[in-house]
């Protein structure tokens, strides 16, 4: 298996979509049956080798380090209660070897400015981006590992996760152009941040998960402010395709828009019917409802 060792997580954001519940809790904390959005992303970068996860927070994001964090007096409580196995879980949520690291956004400049904001910790090698309010249900390979494997086969290409997407809804994502290569890959060609139906290139949409090159900083650092009056990794990632190979990749597995609330309660209904505890119970509730 191909490993990547670093990957960046953007959880700067208001999560307003969510008001109120995130008016004092990160969107990343919201949860899907018993795990929060972001302990899925977590969960899925370790699992494909990363062993530094740089968090790029801003104010009100506290509960996310203390869910990465150790938690004495719980682990005590437990321990004593004689539930070992709510104990395991509590110390399971990331393996020991897996280091937590937190940068701060002082300003809210865009999903571009949070990623370079992480360039004094990745340093000069490829690293992972993962968004956590794309949750990706996958009971094989996980996208990042997917990526890492792709990368790896590539020769070192950036890759983006991509999928299909109607085209009236090309105006919510970055769309790329892409040109298929004689081993099957597609090479992105061009790519454009949130483009109206008529003049988007594709409808090949670009989702939570990237895997770049350090060159992307260099890139972010040139970028001025774009739509939305932020600065996009979109438009780094466009003026980057001159000088290297990006990859489109179409994953495979379940993916789940938790940005949005029909997104969330569809991924909270079938991560519960695939619950190994809760599913059958589940099922046979929601039965009950339609009868």
């Amino acid at each position: 298996m191909a490993k990547i060792n670093k990957a960046v997580f953007p959880v700067a954001g208001l999560g307003t979509r969510f008001l109120p519940v995130t008016k004092a809790s990160p969107k990343e904390m919201l949860p899907i049956v018993d795990k929060p959005l972001i302990q899925y992303a977590a969960e899925e970068a370790e699992q494909a080798g990363a062993t530094q996860l740089v968090f790029i927070t801003g104010r009100h994001k506290r509960s996310i380090e203390d869910h990465f964090d150790k938690a004495p007096e719980l682990e005590a409580e437990l321990k004593d209660a004689g539930k070992d196995k709510l104990l395991n879980i509590v110390r399971t949520i990331l393996p020991d070897h897996v280091n937590c690291i937190y940068l701060r956004q002082p300003e809210a400049l865009g999903l571009g400015h949070a990623v370079l904001c992480a360039k004094p910790v990745i340093g000069n090698e490829p690293f992972a981006i993962l968004l956590a309010d794309d949750l990706i249900d996958n009971a094989g390979k996980g996208v990042c590992e997917q990526m890492a494997d792709l990368h790896a086969r590539s020769g070192g290409a950036s890759i983006l996760s991509v999928q299909e997407v109607p085209p009236s809804e090309t105006h919510k994502y970055g769309i790329v152009e892409t040109e298929t290569q004689p081993d099957g890959t597609l090479r992105v060609t061009s790519m454009v941040e949130k483009p109206k139906p008529e003049d988007a290139p594709s409808n090949l949409a670009v989702v939570g998960r990237y895997l770049l090159t350090p060159a992307i900083f260099e890139k972010l650092e040139q970028t001025q402010v774009g739509a939305g009056g932020e600065i996009q990794l979109t438009d780094a990632i466009a003026a980057l395709l001159d000088e290297e190979v990006v990859i489109a990749h179409p994953f495979e597995g379940k993916r789940y828009d938790c940005g949005s609330k029909e997104g969330y309660l569809q991924a909270t209904v079938e991560l519960a019917l695939n619950h190994p505890e809760l599913g059958d119970d589940f099922r046979s509730y929601l039965k009950s409802l339609v009868l």
